[in-house]
């Protein structure tokens, strides 16, 4: 048994015997999410009109029986969450939405957003401001 290990050992010290070790294949870029079954971070089993914490960032979740709600503080009352209006998946911060709206989406980093139209142009901002 002596005999054998030092073999191996020999071999692996020398180089002899490679070992190929596969390299990690290279992350494909992220698919657009346009609805919120993609959408990262939502909360699954929440109660409409319950108490909430975060009004900022990944504020979504899901009912029981499957409605989307999102956590929000109307007139600065303490936040709970209410039914969502259309979720749009994932989208940039002020980057256009025309069309679209009082819709609802996400940021990347999971920041709350709103369609928003002023001055002629609707753009994703806060939906927490």
């Amino acid at each position: 048994m002596r005999l054998i290990l030092a073999a191996v050992a020999a071999l692996l010290t020398a180089g002899g015997l490679a070992v190929s070790v596969p390299q990690a294949a290279a992350e494909p870029a992220p698919a657009a999410c346009d609805n919120p079954f993609c959408t990262p971070g939502i909360t699954p089993g929440v109660t409409l009109g319950a108490p909430c914490a975060n009004t900022s960032y990944y504020v979504y979740g899901t009912t029981s029986w499957g409605r989307l709600v999102f956590c929000g503080s109307p007139r600065r009352y303490e936040p709970r969450y209410f039914r969502a209006m259309p979720m749009l998946g994932v989208r940039d911060l002020n980057s256009n939405c025309s069309g679209l709206d009082n819709s609802m989406a996400q940021a990347p980093d999971g920041l709350f957003l709103m369609c928003v139209a002023s001055n002629g142009e609707s753009t994703w901002q806060r939906g927490d401001a």
